[in-house]
């Protein structure tokens, strides 16, 4: 059973995707919060594996939550799932670098929202998309080029070869599956290189290997 905590500052958004996903027979809807202090504290009394979380909210917003709840080890369990509109892009790039594992549009149908809450659960970032990948594009400054040859900066200096090029796959969107046929390895393979990096870098999820192959030049907008 995945249990769902939902934050959003609007009691009709909250109650419609509670409804929907309520109609899933393999969530719970464990909590609803009305602010992000009340998304922190909820989170630390029930524990839940995904919070979906808006990030325009009174007392204390979206990104400062997720900031707080992905930065605290004991919510090691939890992942955060950014409800939001696309017009609001640098704030989606905040909020993945708070450790937000995705987000999606408030427009998105209800089918959309539950698989999105059973991928963000069993760890597949929701950064697939040809809309995520250019709001990493648009919103990640291009850092300096490195000269050919260059050392690797330190959190990558660790990476094995094949580490380095399942790190780059993630970093354009690539799924598992799509990593495990483009090597040619299981996708279980795929998902252990994948596992192995985050624990490496230190990184959250895959939001933040993204992130990471971009802000330290091994991978640039447009590459």
């Amino acid at each position: 059973m995945i249990r769902v905590l939902i934050a959003d500052d609007q009691s009709l958004i909250r109650q419609a995707v509670s409804d929907i996903l309520s109609g899933d027979p393999t969530i719970e809807v464990v909590g609803q919060a009305v602010n992000g202090a009340d998304a922190i504290a909820q989170t630390a009394a029930l524990r839940p594996d995904v919070v979906l979380m808006d990030i325009r909210m009174p007392v204390t917003d979206g990104i400062a939550a997720t900031t707080e709840i992905c930065g605290d080890p004991d919510n090691a369990g939890t992942r955060v799932l950014i409800l939001t509109t696309f017009e609001e892009d640098e704030h989606v790039v905040a909020a993945l670098r708070a450790g937000a594992s995705g987000f999606l549009g408030k427009g998105a149908e209800p089918e959309e929202i539950i698989r999105a809450v059973h991928a963000i659960n069993e760890g597949d970032a929701l950064l697939s998309s040809a809309a995520t990948r250019s709001l990493i594009t648009r919103y990640i400054a291009t850092p300096p080029e490195r000269a050919p040859g260059g050392s690797l900066p330190p959190e990558l200096a660790s990476l094995t070869e094949r580490e380095h090029e399942v790190l780059l796959l993630v970093a354009r969107g690539r799924s598992n599956q799509e990593i495990a046929e483009e090597l040619v390895i299981s996708p279980h393979t795929a998902k252990t290189h994948v596992n192995r990096i985050m624990a490496k870098v230190y990184a959250h999820d895959r939001a933040q290997l993204v992130i990471l192959a971009y802000e330290s030049g091994l991978l640039v907008p447009g590459a």
